[in-house]
């Protein structure tokens, strides 16, 4: 069984493989329109179940019209009005939807959900974001900087902000793909230790620190994001720890000078983000928001063996 939960699960050969698949995907349908399926429908007559117990824009529609393109069948539900929100466990729903269809997504607040959801379902689960990590966004960043900047190979990523959940998802990655990671956040919001020094032993090149200037000296990618998450209860306290943080034209002069920008969105522009910066002609945001539908269709791919 296949599950994509955390890229620290996958092979170094998984992650490239799903990488390749998909560029390869993505350039074999350019101009065609959004919600034609591709030439090889691979995954005709699937469904895919998706839910969600955030909000969501870009995760709910490049899955939905992600798994239209492979030639399967969405469905789409919020856990709210599910038995999930009337009691039911999170292992019953999993054996229930096992039978029903070929494989999960879950977008949900507590990492461990998604845990006892894999371990009880007899079909592949995917992480679609939890407070902890959020793979498949880091798939899309990193498709983007390969298709701006050439092989991810020797290339610098400097994080600037909060370590949420997925800058946890750069650090896995990192584990993976010969790149260096530089994070810079406030004291109080570093990523966990634990994980940093396990991706540090496991050969992963990443680097924390407060000071922001350190961390963007002579990068080729700057990412930021959002300062607040939702399931935040200290916004007042981030609003005053993260402004030295914020990416604007000044400190982007710091890093190389033809480095990226990618901010997974939504953006608070004017907080973490100025618009100089993300309406640059080096800003790749709008190429990282369409990737999410071409890495994720690699994922649901290598879930189910047809990579």
């Amino acid at each position: 069984m296949r599950h994509f939960i955390d890229l620290t699960a996958l092979s170094k050969a998984d992650v490239r493989a799903i990488l390749n698949e998909a560029h390869q995907r993505k350039q074999a349908r350019a101009g065609w329109p959004k919600a034609a399926p591709d030439a090889d429908a691979p995954l005709h007559g699937h469904a895919l179940a998706m839910i969600f117990q955030k909000n969501s824009t870009r995760t709910r529609v490049s899955f939905d019209i992600g798994i239209r393109q492979l030639g399967g069948v969405p469905i789409i539900m919020n856990a709210s009005e599910t038995q999930l929100g009337r009691g039911e466990t999170v292992e019953d729903t999993a054996r229930v939807l096992s039978r029903m269809v070929d494989a999960v997504m879950i977008r949900a607040n507590d990492h461990q959900d998604v845990l006892d959801f894999a371990a009880a379902s007899t079909v592949p689960v995917i992480n679609g974001l939890t407070d902890l990590s959020h793979p498949c966004q880091i798939l899309a960043d990193i498709m983007t900087i390969e298709e701006w900047r050439g092989p991810i190979e020797g290339k610098t990523i400097a994080w600037l902000g909060d370590g949420n959940n997925v800058c946890m998802s750069f650090v896995h990655a990192a584990e993976k793909l010969p790149f260096t990671l530089r994070i810079a956040t406030p004291p109080n919001y570093a990523p966990r230790r634990q994980e940093i020094e396990a991706a540090q032993k496991a050969g992963a090149q990443v680097r924390v620190t407060n000071d922001p200037h350190a961390a963007i000296a002579g990068a080729d990618v700057v990412v930021t994001d959002t300062w607040v998450s939702m399931g935040d209860t200290d916004k007042d306290q981030r609003m005053k720890a993260f402004p030295p943080y914020a990416v604007d034209e000044v400190i982007m002069q710091r890093a190389n000078p033809d480095a990226i920008f990618l901010h997974c969105l939504p953006a608070h522009r004017g907080e973490e983000v100025m618009d100089a910066v993300m309406d640059a002609p080096n800003s790749a945001v709008w190429d990282e928001a369409e990737n999410r539908i071409h890495a994720q269709k690699a994922v649901m791919l290598w879930c189910l063996g047809r990579i």
